[in-house]
């Protein structure tokens, strides 16, 4: 094991595994020479790899998902940097009508799958203003054809990315701006390797289960020790990790043994991940539960640019006692 940053558990996830398969290409605005995309993600990876496999894309998200599509119903795993999720909807005609529906549309045995990723960075707290800070999560998973997943810690990111690449569909990859320099413990080698469609009990409890989406996994773990220490309440917490397919069985065991739902993810709750994940509790658990779902989200406004404000849009640790001992006293 060793102790390195999330955004070079990614670089390492992608780096091994285009040194084991040539067929992986890496694609994005930016991507190529010294820089590496936006955020340095593939820093160096054309130097190593060369142009044919590392390469700068035009500045058109939907252009250079359509190459992607293409290259991959051709043999290859393109995967595909787009800096911010916002800019996402600019290809969503691509993601949506063509990579997700591609397989399932085509009549010819020579397009059984299309094994790309697009990844993108997500979510607030570094005054990116309302169109660079995204959480668009929940509309990705209600489009079948894809899959979907939101890694919180360095751990995760390598091995749900080598899950996402070697995978045979679009796998849409979101990570959180926020936890970029994040430092955590991650194998050495490139036997690493998360299953798609688990999700893990990050913490072990009995009072409340708390599940919780990227960044807030690490907000939601800070919040259940404080609550421990002052309160003596025993929070679980669940992480999916892969969002689509939503792992249900691990939430409604938890569910189950707790009798408490709250759901913490930092998007909008309209139509949001928590409130799919509470209509499964209360379809499949509903005789588990002894007090209602809690859900926790942003303000309902677009994200704010001042420090003041944007703070206060987000979800936070406190916000997060706040609704555990809201169930608890239901």
């Amino acid at each position: 094991m060793k102790d390195i940053k999330f955004w070079k558990a990614f670089q390492e996830a992608l780096e091994e595994e285009m040194e084991k398969d040539g067929s992986i290409l890496y694609m994005g605005e930016d991507a190529g020479g010294a820089v590496g995309g936006p955020f340095a993600l593939a820093k160096g990876l054309q130097f190593k790899f060369g142009e044919d496999r590392v390469f700068d894309t035009p500045d058109s998200e939907a252009a250079f998902v359509g190459i992607a599509l293409g290259l991959a119903a051709s043999g290859f795993r393109p995967v595909v940097d787009i800096s911010f999720m916002d800019f996402m909807l600019v290809a969503m005609d691509q993601i949506i009508n063509m990579c997700a529906k591609i397989r399932y549309m085509a009549g010819s045995e020579n397009v059984t799958k299309v094994p790309m990723v697009i990844h993108t960075m997500a979510g607030g707290g570094r005054r990116a203003g309302a169109q660079h800070s995204a959480h668009f999560e929940n509309w990705f998973m209600n489009v079948p054809g894809l899959v979907v997943v939101a890694p919180s810690n360095p751990y995760d990111v390598k091995g749900i990315v080598k899950s996402a690449i070697r995978d045979d569909n679009p796998v849409i990859v979101v990570k959180h701006k926020f936890i970029l320099s994040m430092k955590g413990q991650v194998p050495e080698g490139d036997d690493h390797v998360i299953p798609l469609g688990k999700a893990f009990v990050k913490r072990e409890g009995s009072d409340v289960t708390l599940v919780a989406v990227s960044h807030t996994v690490n907000l939601a773990l800070q919040a259940a020790e404080k609550l421990e220490k002052e309160d003596g309440v025993s929070v679980e917490v669940i992480d999916p990790l892969t969002l689509a397919p939503l792992d249900k069985e691990t939430i409604l065991e938890s569910i189950q043994k707790t009798g408490r739902l709250v759901t913490v993810h930092e998007g909008w709750l309209p139509c949001g991940i928590g409130s799919e994940i509470g209509a499964i509790a209360y379809e499949e658990g509903f005789d588990f539960l002894e007090a209602p779902l809690i859900r926790l989200g942003s303000t309902f406004n677009p994200k704010p640019y001042s420090p003041g404000m944007e703070d206060f849009s987000l979800p936070d640790v406190p916000k997060i006692m706040d609704a555990v001992r809201r169930s608890l006293n239901a």
